[in-house]
């Protein structure tokens, strides 16, 4: 056995060969889960517990790597750990790992025990004993890994016990008696050893002393417990006084056999690899408390029962089930209760059953002492309610099943049952609807699973709406899950419905928890953290944090990670059925405002941070929330925003339909350069357009032309150049007439670049000089700064490097006074574009590098596309096709990121000249083609004449017809365009004849 946790930590067959602190923490946490990935976030906590440092995650990877290190020196294999995105983990052969071969031991010897080998038996258990060295993992500090390591202490007592019961029967009681008296001395607590001892000590006529060892156990109970011992050690102690304990020799006891669980049910559907991992966990790892939880509906019980059935012939003692109504409409059994049903079924008559709870409990573990017994302790409201039933003993299994998460449970191995997956779902609808009957309308199917959220007792229902309803199709079923009352009202069968099961699980709460709980189902957004919650519930953030907890330990809402929450789809319906009364619409109402006030907040704070001067100043004021919840997201800024934009895009929507046009708009426009910079167009589109809307039904002309204005930045993104001229020319307008001097001016600047990007440079030229015009009377550097960035833009997409020369160094010089980071990013990318034009090679390459840089470092991707691309070109005309190719490739990823759908094509027009000069005229016809399909959508004339140019050059060979025709259009194209670029179309056509 290469790793020892048996005693000291051993590696390699040698005692402490990892000497640093924080490494033997991290090899005992992975070794004390062989086989497992352990998260991150137990190991930092197993390291650092209470206090870890920002820089824990990267000194937790540097543990790592020194331990493979050692590995190597030691002659092991580095890659025994293994690493995931979600944790890290070691695999190392069954053998190599003593507490691994001790459980296997142990297990031999329990079913040699089962079989009456004894003798085998006996000699199987003192070789897992053997095995230990001393305290699992002595030395380590950690409170985590000792917390995990006295679960393997105490299977090493219970392997003990269990060893002296047999060696107690072949008659060895003289052998055993100063091994029972120092492990009594060890564990003074432990009822069963000092029982062992007392019956050694007798069966070798010795019993004063054992009576003694009564004597002294009683009073350290007495006076660290405040209680007597045991009824089963008083039993004992009187059985002790009337001689009654001749044991030598003596043979198990029969036991009859007690079968009581429910019938598995035949159409157990899915669960595969979570079955998988549960039988491996109690055959393999010998877990002997499984504790299953999860949401109403989820098939907890189900799984228990499954379980239990494909393991009951490993416990032919007893099979035990019994319901604790912690979720029910009775009352929970309290404990007591609970056993005197247990040990009916048992066949404990009722006149043997103890009045007394004490008596009671430990009437029931002497039952259970010597059974190999399945216990399925289903229904737990508590832990408090199922730890008393937990028999003493490695001999047992209990399967406990709960809607909370027991965390006060000391002992057990947590599995939190997820819902279905898609294909799971569907084949259990098919079991109760019928196969054939939902394989013939599959798509209708996967939505009725989708509008169940894949909950196996919500699909069961449905499926049996269809079962009783054979002239149903399941798209009649879909459709009536998706209109009306919605889904909760559709699922329901008899006394049972989804709907039921979820009133019973809200109904156990707290106050605190059921007054949030409904709140949250009007968030729209797929997650949302505890900083929402606490607007919503107008709370402290760490009360709020509190009520999550429950609510999440209730499976009433689900932490998707850590931090951030999520409800089930069914139970967000159920959510907004409890704020559908009409007694509680003004509650409803004034907890959308929070919700609306506390984003809006967030994100006007985020957009006064990552716009520019003269942008922001036409944010709409307003009036900051809570400091306690801003503070986290504002300073994350674009993180926050990339995580919570689809939310911000739903909640757009909700504004306009609760009737919040003030919110709607003025969100729309906070959220505008996070969308436009992150490339989330379609939704900047969709917000804009909505908040469009709510401007015109305020009346806020102002509010109107700001919402123009920004859509028509998305049009000219995505290449609707007509269109975002349109909104522009409107939002010009209203600014006029409201006398916006500054807004004006950057409608100027937009529109000449939106008019010189759709072939119209005269209109262009006329926005940027009329521009000029206000500028050169009264401006500011900003201004001045916006406009040139524009101008330049225009004469380089002209072709006048000459002319745009002065304009890009004056912006530079301008830019770099107001200390600008995004205009000299923007003024540097255009400076290197014209030096390569006009051939000054070394400078531009310079330049350009620098270029990058700094887009990068502001996270532009479009200008960081824009700037790879013009490298590319560089190096393709330098003879490097290759180092162009991937230039051209990460270029057109940058674009995609971007949503800029013209620099996409750009960016494949490019890439295949690369890529034909590589010699791939294949590839690069194929990249042509994508480009005159996508800009020939677009309305791209540019792009599509030089995509119809490249197809020119790669056939112009083999297919000269084809070839003129193809340049001929773009020859079309580019005249309608008026660029300088048609001249070497001319010079291919007349090389063509």
């Amino acid at each position: 056995m290469r790793f020892g946790i048996l005693g000291p930590l051993r590696v390699g067959g040698g005692e402490s060969t990892v000497t640093a602190g924080r490494d033997r923490i991290v090899l005992a946490m992975l070794l004390l889960r062989s086989g497992r990935l352990v998260p991150v976030d137990e190991l930092v906590d197993a390291v650092w517990e209470e206090q870890p440092p920002a820089t824990a995650r990267a000194q937790l990877q540097t543990c790592v790597s020194r331990l493979r290190r050692r590995f190597s020196e030691l002659g092991l294999a580095p890659d025994i750990i293994v690493t995931d995105p979600a944790g890290y983990g070691v695999r190392i052969p069954p053998n190599d790992l003593d507490a691994e071969v001790f459980a296997r031991t142990v297990e031999t010897a329990r079913a040699a025990f089962t079989a009456g080998r004894l003798a085998e038996a006996g000699e199987r258990f003192r070789a897992a004993l053997a095995l230990w060295r001393g305290p699992a993992l002595g030395g380590i500090p950690s409170h985590s890994v000792r917390r995990r390591a006295q679960t393997l202490d105490e299977q090493r007592l219970s392997a003990l016990e269990e060893c002296v019961d047999v060696e107690l029967r072949l008659g060895r009681a003289a052998e055993l008696i100063e091994e029972l008296t120092e492990s009594v001395d060890q564990h003074p607590l432990r009822e069963r050893l000092r029982g062992q001892l007392m019956l050694a000590l007798s069966s070798v006529g010795r019993q004063a002393d054992a009576l003694a060892v009564y004597r002294e156990g009683r009073r350290i109970h007495a006076d660290e417990l405040g209680i007597e011992p045991g009824a089963e050690l008083q039993a004992l102690h009187q059985r002790v006084l009337a001689g009654d304990l001749a044991l030598a020799g003596r043979e198990p006891r029969p036991i009859a056999p007690v079968r009581s669980l429910p019938r598995a049910i035949g159409d157990f559907t899915g669960r595969q690899n979570t079955v998988a991992r549960l039988v491996k966990e109690i055959e393999e790892d010998g877990t002997r408390i499984q504790v299953i939880d999860g949401m109403a509906g989820s098939g907890k019980t189900t799984l228990a029962v499954h379980v239990a059935t494909a393991l009951a012939d490993r416990y032919p003692d007893a099979q035990l089930f019994i319901d604790l109504h912690g979720h029910s409409e009775r009352r929970p059994l309290a404990p007591t209760t609970a056993v005197a049903t247990l040990l009916r079924q048992l066949g404990v008559p009722a006149e043997r059953i103890p009045e007394d709870t004490d008596d009671r409990l430990a009437l029931w573990r002497t039952e259970l002492a010597g059974r190999r017994a399945l216990l399925v302790l289903d229904n737990a409201a508590t832990a408090d309610q199922v730890t008393p039933l937990l028999p003493n003993g490695s001999h047992c299994l209990v399967l406990i099943t709960s809607r909370r998460r027991l965390v006060g449970l000391d002992e057990g191995r947590p599995s939190s049952l997820p819902v279905l997956d898609a294909d799971e779902a569907i084949e259990l609808l098919g079991r109760v609807a019928g196969a054939e009957r939902i394989a013939a309308e599959p798509e209708a199917a996967a939505e009725v699973a989708r509008r169940c959220g894949h909950l196996p007792l919500a699909i069961r229902l449905a499926g049996a709406r269809l079962a009783h309803r054979p002239r149903w199709r399941v798209a009649d079923l879909a459709e009536r899950l998706l209109a009306g009352a919605g889904a909760l009202a559709e699922l329901t069968a008899g006394q049972r419905s989804v709907g039921q099961a979820f009133a019973l699980s809200y109904a156990q709460v707290s106050p605190q928890a059921q007054r949030l709980f409904p709140l949250l189902g009007l968030h729209p957004g797929g997650r949302l953290d505890s900083r929402v919650a606490a607007a919503f519930a107008e709370l402290p953030l760490a009360d709020t944090q509190d009520v999550l907890d429950e609510l999440v330990d209730a499976h009433l809402v689900e932490e998707a990670q850590p931090g951030r929450y999520r409800l089930h789809d069914l139970l967000r319906e159920y959510a907004q059925l409890l704020l559908a009364a009409p007694k509680r619409q003004a509650e409803r109402q004034a907890a959308l405002e929070r919700l609306l006030d506390y984003h809006l907040s967030v994100t006007l704070a985020i957009a006064r941070t990552t716009e520019a001067a003269g942008s922001r100043r036409n944010l709409p004021a307003h009036t900051p929330g809570r400091p306690d919840l801003l503070a986290v997201p504002v300073a994350e800024g674009r993180a926050w925003f990339e995580d919570n934009h689809a939310g911000l895009t739903a909640l757009v929507r909700v504004a306009e339909e609760e009737g919040f046009p003030t919110q709607c708009w003025q969100l729309a426009r906070a959220c505008w350069r996070l969308n436009f910079d992150g490339g989330h167009l379609d939704e900047l589109v969709e917000t804009h357009t909505i908040g469009h809307r709510a401007a015109e039904r305020l009346g806020d002309e102002a509010a109107v032309a700001a919402m123009l204005n920004y859509l028509a930045s998305a049009y000219f993104r995505l290449a609707r150049f007509p269109e975002a001229i349109r909104a522009m020319e409107v939002a010009l307008d209203l600014r006029r007439r409201h006398g916006l001097r500054g807004d004006v001016l950057s409608t100027l600047w937009n529109l000449g670049l939106s008019y010189s990007a759709n072939g119209d440079y005269r209109q262009g030229k006329a926005k940027f000089d009329e521009a000029l015009d206000m500028i050169n009377g009264q401006g500011d550097g900003d201004e001045l700064t916006n406009l040139l960035n524009n101008l330049c833009c225009g004469l380089i997409g002209w072709g006048r490097y000459t002319e745009a020369l002065p304009i890009a160094r004056q912006h530079l010089i301008l830019a770099r006074q107001a200390g600008d980071m995004a205009q000299i990013a923007h003024a540097f990318g255009h400076l290197g574009m014209i030096r390569h034009r006009l051939g000054d090679l070394g400078p531009a390459r310079r330049i350009l590098r620098l270029a990058l840089y700094l887009r990068r470092k502001a996270r532009h991707r479009f200008g960081e596309g824009e700037v790879l691309n013009e490298i590319g070109v560089m190096e393709r005309n330098a003879g490097k096709p290759e180092r162009a190719a991937a230039l051209h490739r990460d270029a057109l990823m940058a674009m995609m990121d971007a949503g800029d759908r013209i620099g996409q094509c750009a960016s494949r027009n490019l890439l295949a000249l690369a890529v034909a000069e590589q010699g791939d005229a294949a590839s690069a016809l194929d990249l042509y083609r994508r480009v005159l399909v996508d800009a020939g959508r677009l309305g791209g004339r540019y792009e599509q004449a030089v995509a119809l140019q490249g197809i020119a050059r790669c056939v112009r060979k083999t297919d000269p017809a084809s070839a003129r025709l193809h340049l001929t259009r773009a020859l079309s194209l580019l005249r309608q365009l008026d660029v300088p670029d048609r001249h070497e179309v001319e010079r291919l056509l007349a090389e063509l004849g």
